[in-house]
């Protein structure tokens, strides 16, 4: 069982990385974790190439540790599509997040609840698989009827609490983004 947990409790740390990088009206560093850039021969993290901060409630800072790499760092913040118009100065890029606009923020939540019913497929996928191992482990003559109905029983229970946290992480981000 703590097998069943250990994987369902890893989807939904992952759907909450995934709601992270969600641009929301507030900066943060999360927002650029899903953006790589051509550097030295090999795609790299952008947060590996430069110090991310937040200057203030709407503004990113990027302090670059390669003066060379600024321009592909602009270009791949430009096309990640987050809707944010990088402004270099120097070796410094600044990110002004703007405003989300009603239509905007429609489309961020739509992302959103696609995260959410991904992770709860995945959640009911391993729910499955261990239901399929119980079912076997029964034909092996490894455990009794009422052990499979238990075990039945509980990955059913530790399947339901999981999404039921999806759903309400997934609920607080929402109210988030509406948030003007």
């Amino acid at each position: 069982m703590s097998e069943v947990e250990i994987k369902m409790s890893s989807a939904v740390s992952h759907f909450e990385k995934e709601l992270n990088s969600l641009r929301t009206s507030r900066a943060n560093p999360a927002m650029l974790d899903n953006i790589s850039i051509d550097a030295y021969g090999s795609k790299t993290p952008l947060n590996q190439l430069g110090n991310i901060s937040v200057q203030d409630a709407s503004t990113l800072s990027i302090q670059v540790w390669d003066a060379s790499l600024t321009k592909s760092i602009e270009d791949a913040i430009t096309e990640s599509n987050l809707g944010i118009n990088p402004q270099t100065d120097g070796q410094v890029i600044r990110l002004p997040i703007p405003k989300l606009s009603e239509e905007r923020r429609k489309e961020i939540i739509k992302i959103a609840s696609e995260f959410a019913e991904n992770s709860k497929i995945t959640i009911r996928n391993i729910r499955r698989d261990f239901i399929e191992t119980s079912k076997n482990e029964k034909k092996n003559s490894n455990l009794s009827e009422d052990e499979l109905k238990k075990n039945i029983n509980d990955i059913q229970k530790t399947t339901d609490k999981n999404i039921d946290k999806i759903d309400k992480i997934l609920e607080v981000k929402k109210n988030d983004i509406l948030k003007v």
